[in-house]
C-alpha cells in the first residue's frame, strides 16, 4: 500500500490468467462510470432500492453519489484511497458505495455487528481515510466508538455520521456538496472493494476485488439463477458482507434488479414484503430459511411469487431445503458455496426438489476446481478433497503480501480450506473444513456428517460439532445444539438417535451440550474455534 492509496499485491497466476479471462469474455473491461451511464440510459427512473417508505432511482443515485463525490475529492479522496463504512441496510450504502466507484477509491464495508477492537484493526489496516456509521443502532453507540478509537486511526480525515445529529452529518455534508461532472477513468483491474473474512480461525485478512471480478461474478450469478431486467430481490443479508454487496447492491445497479432491504430480519416481517412486492428471489444464510419457511407454514402461505432461494454462508442440512421446497409453491431452494476470496464457487442445482440441490452445492460455474490430497494430488471422483479453485472470479490477492503466500500455489489457486467431493454428476457437496475434522484415534471423522444426522431431529434447530481432548483417543466428538422453541430432548435421546440412524459407534458424540445460540460470524457460519477453546478450557 502506497500512500496515495492501495497497491495490491498480485497473486500468483494473476497476470497469466487476465489474458485468458479477457479472451474468453470473463473480464469486460468497463468501468463503473460506463455501467452507470448504461443504466441510466436504459431507465433513469428504475428503482434501484426500497427501504421501508425510501427509494431510490437510477437517476437519484446519479445524482446523489456525483454529490458526495463531490465532498470525497475536497477531503483529499482519490484513486486507490479507502472508504469505509459500517451501516445497516439503507439506502445511502448505494450511495456512499458508487461515489467512492466514481472516484476511484476503494470501497470497505465493515458488518454492523464488529466492534471497537474489530473496527479499529480494520480501518488501521486499510488507512481508510473516511468512515460513514449511524451515531446509535440497536444497542450500539458508533459515535461513543469513535470518540475511543478516532484519535488512534493517523489516516482517517473524517468520521460522518448517517441519519442522526452530529458534527459532520450526511444529509448536510450532501446538501453542501459540489457534484463532480463525471467519474475519474480508473482501470478495471485496480481495488475496487476491500472485505475483511469474517475471522473464524484468525486475524482477519483484507480481500480485494476488482470491478473485472466483480462484474463476472454479477454476469455469471444473474444468468445461471434466471434473474432478468425487473426483477424483485429481497436482502436481509447485511450489505457490507460478500452477500448482500453483491446481490443487494450489484444486482440492483448493474443488472436491473430491485433490492428490497431489510434492516432487521423478522420473518414474519419478511413474508408480508415478499407478498407486498411479489418478490422472486432471496439470497442469504440458513437461520434465514428456516425461519421464513416456518413463518409461511404457521401463515398458510406458499409465497408463489418466490422463484429462487439461494441458501450460503453457513452449512444447510439436506432436511432443512427438502422442508423449506416442501413449504414454497414454485420456489428452487438450493445451496450454494463460495467465500469472500471466491465467491459463488458453485451456483447449486436449478432442479427444484431434486437430490442435487437438498443434497450438494450444486455445479461449479465461473471457476476452476480441483480437489486435492494431503500431498498436493488430485483425487479422484466421490474421493474427498481440499477445494482449490481459480479463475475471473477469484480475488486480485489479500491486501497483505505475507497473506497470498499461503492461500495460493504456483498455478494460481486458491486453497479453500473447505473439503468435499464430486458425484458422478459433477455435483460437489462440501463436507466439512480441513481444520475441523476430528481425528479419533488415528481415524479420521467428519463433523458435517453428524451434524446433517442431528438436523433431521425435529427439537434440534441448530448443530455444531467439534472435537474435544480426549485422554486416551487424542480426540472425540462433542455436540453443541440449539433447540426449537418450546422443543426438549436429552442427551440420551439425542446419542440414541444418532445411534438409531447407523452411525458408527465412534461418531457418536461422546458429549452433548445445550446452547441458547452458537457462536457465529457475521455471515452465519459458526465460529468452532470458540467452541473448541471453550472445551479446552474446560468451559
Amino acid at each position: 500500500m502506497s500512500g496515495s492509496g492501495i497497491v495490491p499485491p498480485l497473486r500468483p497466476g494473476l497476470a497469466a490468467g487476465a489474458r485468458a479471462f479477457r479472451a474468453q469474455g470473463d473480464w469486460r473491461d468497463r468501468q463503473i462510470k460506463q455501467l452507470l451511464a448504461a443504466e441510466l440510459a436504459a431507465d433513469p427512473d428504475r428503482i434501484v432500492a426500497r427501504d421501508g417508505a425510501r427509494l431510490l432511482t437510477v437517476r437519484g443515485l446519479d445524482e446523489q453519489a456525483r454529490r458526495l463525490a463531490g465532498w470525497m475529492r475536497a477531503q483529499g479522496v482519490g484513486e486507490g484511497d479507502v472508504v469505509a463504512f459500517q451501516l445497516p441496510n439503507w439506502l445511502e450504502v448505494f450511495v456512499i458505495d458508487m461515489a467512492a466507484a466514481l472516484l476511484g477509491a476503494v470501497s470497505n464495508p465493515i458488518v454492523a455487528i464488529y466492534r471497537d477492537a474489530e473496527v479499529e484493526f480494520i480501518l488501521r489496516d486499510a488507512r481508510a481515510k473516511l468512515f460513514f456509521a449511524p451515531v446509535s443502532f440497536r444497542s450500539m453507540d458508533f459515535a461513543g466508538m469513535m470518540a475511543r478509537i478516532g484519535p488512534r486511526l493517523p489516516d482517517l480525515k473524517a468520521f460522518v455520521t448517517v441519519r442522526g445529529a452530529s458534527e459532520l452529518d450526511y444529509e448536510a455534508v450532501l446538501a453542501g456538496a459540489m457534484p463532480v461532472a463525471r467519474g475519474v477513468p480508473v482501470s478495471p483491474d485496480a481495488p475496487r472493494l476491500l472485505l475483511y473474512t469474517s475471522g473464524t480461525t484468525g486475524r482477519a485478512k483484507g480481500v480485494l476485488h476488482s470491478v473485472n471480478t466483480l462484474t463476472c461474478e454479477i454476469a455469471n450469478a444473474s444468468a445461471y439463477w434466471r434473474q432478468q431486467r425487473g426483477d424483485i430481490m429481497l436482502m436481509p443479508s447485511p450489505l457490507t458482507h460478500i452477500t448482500g454487496y453483491l446481490y443487494g447492491i450489484l444486482f440492483a445497479e448493474l443488472a436491473g434488479l430491485t433490492t428490497v432491504l431489510m434492516d432487521r430480519w423478522d420473518a414474519a416481517e419478511a413474508l408480508g414484503l415478499i407478498e407486498q412486492y411479489e418478490i422472486g428471489a432471496m439470497v442469504a444464510a440458513t437461520p434465514f430459511l428456516q425461519e421464513l419457511a416456518a413463518a409461511a407454514r404457521g401463515r398458510g402461505s406458499r409465497l408463489p411469487s418466490l422463484r429462487l432461494f439461494a441458501c450460503g454462508g453457513a452449512p444447510a442440512a439436506p432436511e432443512t431445503i427438502r422442508q423449506a421446497t416442501e413449504a414454497f409453491e414454485r420456489c428452487i431452494v438450493l445451496r450454494v458455496y463460495g467465500c469472500t476470496e471466491a465467491p459463488t464457487i458453485t451456483l447449486g442445482a436449478m432442479e427444484r426438489g431434486s437430490a442435487a440441490a437438498s443434497g450438494t452445492e450444486g455445479y461449479v460455474v465461473g471457476h476452476e476446481v480441483r480437489l486435492i490430497d494431503a500431498d498436493g494430488a488430485e483425487v479422484t471422483t466421490g474421493e474427498e478433497g481440499e477445494i482449490v479453485a481459480r479463475g475471473p472470479e477469484v480475488m486480485l490477492g489479500y491486501l497483505r503480501a505475507e497473506d497470498n503466500e499461503a492461500a495460493f500455489d504456483a498455478e494460481g489457486y486458491f486453497h479453500t480450506g473447505d473439503l468435499g467431493r464430486f458425484d458422478a454428476e459433477g455435483a460437489l457437496t462440501i463436507t466439512g473444513r480441513a481444520k475441523d475434522l476430528i481425528i479419533r484415534g488415528g481415524e479420521n471423522i467428519a463433523p458435517k456428517e453428524i451434524e446433517d444426522v442431528l438436523h433431521r431431529h425435529p427439537a434440534i434447530m441448530e448443530a455444531a460439532v467439534v472435537g474435544m481432548p480426549h485422554a486416551r483417543l487424542g480426540e472425540a466428538p462433542c455436540a453443541f445444539l440449539v433447540l426449537a422453541e418450546g422443543a426438549a430432548v436429552s442427551r440420551e435421546e439425542v446419542k440414541a438417535f444418532l445411534d438409531a440412524a447407523g452411525l458408527a459407534k465412534q461418531k457418536i458424540p461422546e458429549r452433548v451440550e445445550f446452547r441458547d445460540l452458537l457462536p457465529k460470524t457475521a455471515a452465519g457460519k459458526v465460529q468452532k474455534f470458540v467452541l473448541r477453546d471453550a472445551l479446552a478450557a474446560g468451559d
